[in-house]
């Protein structure tokens, strides 16, 4: 019998072959595999195999005529498993470990699969042993190839040894090789090495100009790239890409857009670029601009919007973007999915935070990373912490992250004793926590009272755990001292910080000293305050109410006096409430809302009912000049968070709690009404503030009125 064709298709030839007529062949003599393997199993078996099932079947037919080991097969075998078309770098390594002595070839067959995987310490790792078990000798092929995988594992070191093996074996002027070099030089931040082994180069191709140029760009060497830049014999789109990146990136929003106009061809990088650019310097308006112009959008486009809008507190216009692209861009991944949750979080859109992870559920996303991290800062921050905590236990390969999340959820809500039992639960399952997980502990003390706790647990991070405490821990247990009424104690561990002490820690001081009356301390905090931000609103209202609550009405008009001069103005309070996914904004004494009527009237109901249980207005809290205690009344009245309450109770299903979110620190007065609401009408309402979260019901609030 003559051999089979050379144009018989892999089908063809699996079909022969399954007719056992090969077997059949390999048992007569006089043929070899020698003299058989070019009849019998022709090339283009090896070259037409288009899918995985296919090249497995001839990997089985090669091992049962016992040709596998044949350099052609073998290798050709590597070869099929590594193309990007199969691309089964289990299967490709699992061939290669079989081959007695494997080829250059096969060796650089292998490696380059595994740094276009992005496996490249297993990459370097087979290089290794390339040198030390293999005659071969490492070509021109494959030095740029593992160059390129100490590029991706920012392995500078190991890429200067193997720059020195290059010119040991005489590749130093290879242009391939060298112009490998110049880009792992720039990914690795080594500028200058990059320059030099560019200068030496006979024959400077595009790879080594553009590499260059990016690396100029990245560390802030705009005019040395823009020089470079300028000396390219052509240009091609991806170096005026690197330049608009590179001066978006470093706040040159306007020479990036200059590049950006000029550019002969502009392709989704560099529209992307432009947009971050704009996003960066705040100039939403232009980023939206240029994101309606384009023609065509990637998933990194429409992240890029919708992360930028969420970062900037542009939470509704994050979640808008987020709902359009479900309808007419790509799916999400788990970047959108993140900054979704994020927006939803900084708004406390509950329903719209559970549609978003029931969409998870729905399409299949684990919550084993970041998402479910996500998720429990979602639910926490939207005052659902029984949802928060379902998330978690859900999670069964809990990380990090997760466990941090919840003790952070549940210290917010001031849920001391359940963090203290998660962390001992923590550090029982082996997880060692992190500096923020022990910023989430002291939190919980915090919000408790808990003195000897938030010692012991800031003890425990420097001693047990060798966190360096900074800042904020530091501000944390000033905090915690503060609100308990141990202000020189708290003055003490200012005074005695191995850091300068930020505005917030002073602010902590202020505050304690405003909550127990010491007028002096409080002018000493607000004077530090002062000095580092004057423009500081709150010092100047907790240091007009201290001098207020004293009857010091003089220092409280020069207080005033002095907001004015600096231009300083009191934010006013605004409070959000949710209903039926749609957003209700009131400010103080508002009456722009479309039930503004009602709500009037249902303040007017709740005052009668305060009234009658017996409250008496703290009309301490008012720091306007009004005159007469009943002007005073009204004006606590029409707090924002009262008529956000009047409107839950006119709207919200009885048996749904009513979610407030307050811009600024409950007031006492509203503290106290709150409480009674509760009551009166049978309802929970959970509010968030600027500082923690207040569940009320039944007469009480969850903060035990320590806030």
């Amino acid at each position: 019998m003559s051999g089979y064709p050379v144009a018989a298709s892999v089908g063809e030839i699996l079909k022969i072959c399954n007719g056992n007529i090969l077997d059949h062949r390999m048992l007569r003599e006089p043929y070899s595999l020698q003299s058989f393997l070019p009849h019998s199993l022709p090339s283009s078996v090896l070259q037409d195999c288009k899918n995985l099932e296919e090249v497995n079947q001839i990997h089985a037919l090669s091992l049962k005529t016992a040709i596998f080991h044949h350099p052609l097969v073998s290798s050709r075998l590597v070869a099929l498993y590594s193309d990007r078309r199969i691309n089964n770098l289990e299967y490709a390594r699992s061939v290669f470990d079989c081959i007695q002595e494997p080829s250059l070839v096969s060796w650089n067959i292998i490696i380059k699969c595994y740094v276009e995987n992005h496996h490249s310490h297993d990459a370097i790792l087979l290089f290794h042993n390339l040198l030390r078990e293999s005659t071969a000798t490492p070509d021109n092929f494959t030095l740029p190839c593992v160059i390129k995988g100490c590029a991706q594992l920012r392995a500078i070191e190991e890429g200067k040894q193997i720059h020195g093996l290059i010119l040991k074996i005489g590749f130093g002027s290879e242009m391939y090789a060298q112009s490998s070099l110049v880009s792992m030089y720039s990914k690795c931040d080594e500028v200058d090495w990059a320059r030099e082994v560019f200068g030496r180069m006979e024959n400077k191709d595009l790879v080594s100009f553009n590499s260059l140029i990016d690396g100029y760009a990245k560390c802030g060497k705009l005019e040395l790239a823009l020089k470079l830049f300028n000396e390219m014999p052509e240009k091609d789109s991806f170096s005026w890409t690197i330049l608009v990146d590179g001066y978006s990136k470093c706040g040159r929003v306007e020479t990036a857009r200059e590049f950006f106009d000029r550019m002969p061809t502009r392709n989704l990088i560099s529209w992307n670029a432009m947009i971050n650019g704009y996003i960066k310097s705040g100039d939403f308006k232009e980023a939206h601009r240029l994101f309606k112009q384009m023609k065509t959008r990637n998933i990194i486009t429409w992240n890029s919007m919708i992360a930028g809008y969420e970062l900037n507190g542009k939470y509704i216009d994050a979640l808008k973007l987020f709902q359009t692209m479900l309808k007419v861009g790509p799916m999400p991944n788990q970047a959108t999915l993140v900054s979704a949750l994020s927006a939803v979080s900084g708004i406390a859109l509950l329903s719209i935070g559970k549609w978003i992870h029931s969409y998870m559920a729905k399409n299949g996303f684990e919550l084993d990373g970041v998402l479910g991290t996500s998720l429990i800062e979602m639910y926490s921050k939207c005052g659902s912490i029984e949802n928060a905590f379902a998330v978690f236990q859900e999670i069964h390969r809990r990380k990090l992250g997760h466990w941090t999340a919840i003790i952070l959820g549940l210290g917010m809500h001031g849920m001391s004793g359940p963090v203290f039992e998660l962390f001992s639960e923590m550090r029982r399952v082996g997880m060692k926590p992190n500096a923020i997980t022990f910023m989430g502990l002291l939190n919980a003390c915090n919000h408790t009272g808990l003195v000897d706790n938030g010692y012991y647990y800031f003890d425990l991070m420097i001693n047990e755990y060798g966190i360096e405490a900074s800042i904020e821990h530091f501000g944390c247990l000033v905090d915690i001292l503060c609100r308990s009424g141990r202000l020189e104690e708290a003055k003490n561990v200012i005074e005695k910080m191995p850091m300068r002490p930020n505005k917030v820690i002073w602010m902590s001081l202020l505050s304690g000293a405003r909550n127990y009356g010491n007028v002096k301390l409080a002018e000493y905090a607000a004077q530090h305050v002062i000095e580092k931000a004057p423009d500081t609103i709150g010092c100047y209202v907790l240091l007009s109410n201290i001098y207020a609550s004293v009857g010091q009405w003089n220092k409280v008009s020069e207080i005033r006096e002095m907001m004015k001069k600096g231009g300083v103005r009191k934010d006013p309070g605004c409070s959000l409430i949710e209903h039926k996914g749609v957003l209700h904004e009131f400010l103080v004494g508002d009456k722009s809302h479309p039930q503004s009527k009602e709500i009037y009237s249902k303040l007017g109901e709740m005052r009668e009912k305060l009234k009658c249980m017996g409250h008496v207005p703290d009309t301490t809290q008012v720091l306007l000049c009004i005159e007469g205690e009943k002007e005073k009344e009204a004006e606590l009245e029409h707090h924002s968070e009262r008529l956000a309450i009047a409107f839950g109770l006119i709207n919200v299903a009885r048996g749904t709690p009513i979610r407030i979110v307050k811009n600024l620190r409950v007031c006492n007065d509203c503290h106290s009404v709150t409480k009674l609401l509760s009551a009166i009408y049978g309802r929970e309402i959970i509010v968030r503030d600027n500082s923690r979260f207040h569940h009320f019901k039944d007469g009480s609030c969850s903060c035990m009125d320590y806030w």
